[in-house]
């Protein structure tokens, strides 16, 4: 089951060009069918394991990245997507957060900044360079960007057609 939310929150600016978060924003805009629409974005949980390279491919044929989570109410709708969708939930959910361009340096797939992050507190203990969501405490961990998981996808809101 699919949820759709309505929420108002503070606008975050970001360079790229995002629609801001209102009332406004959601008149005329839509997500592809199947796809959940959270203000101006569109995510889609895929209930399929991947490594990290591969599930940002298939966000990219999809029409977006690996979802850049950039507040607390995305990360809920990512982690209520994969309750609601998932076969296994003993499997970890890729987010689009590396740090394999710079170590020390983390970098969202779709360029956006990082403003928002949800780690546990022993994440630089972590020996990976992907970050994933873990399914059993949901918090941000970085993971071997080789594992398996499965992933959400995130792409902007179109204009609806009617």
């Amino acid at each position: 089951m699919l949820f759709f939310f309505t929420v108002v929150y503070p606008y975050q600016s970001w360079e790229r060009s995002r629609c801001l978060p209102n009332i406004d924003c959601l008149a005329g805009l839509c997500c592809p069918k199947g796809w959940t629409q959270v203000d101006c974005r569109c995510f889609i949980f895929q209930d399929e394991e991947r490594e990290f390279a591969d599930a940002e491919s298939v966000c990219n044929i999809l029409g977006g990245n690996l979802a850049s989570v950039q507040s607390a109410l995305e990360n809920a709708v990512i982690v209520q997507l994969n309750a609601a969708g998932t076969t296994d939930s003993s499997i970890d959910i890729w987010i689009g957060l590396h740090e394999t361009i710079e170590e020390g340096t983390l970098f969202w797939t779709d360029g956006s900044p990082v403003d928002f992050t949800n780690f546990n507190n022993d994440d630089n203990n972590d020996s990976g360079d992907c970050v994933a969501i873990e399914n059993d405490d949901v918090l941000w961990d970085k993971d071997s960007c080789s594992d398996d998981n499965k992933y959400v996808c995130a792409r902007e809101a179109v204009q609806c057609s009617h």
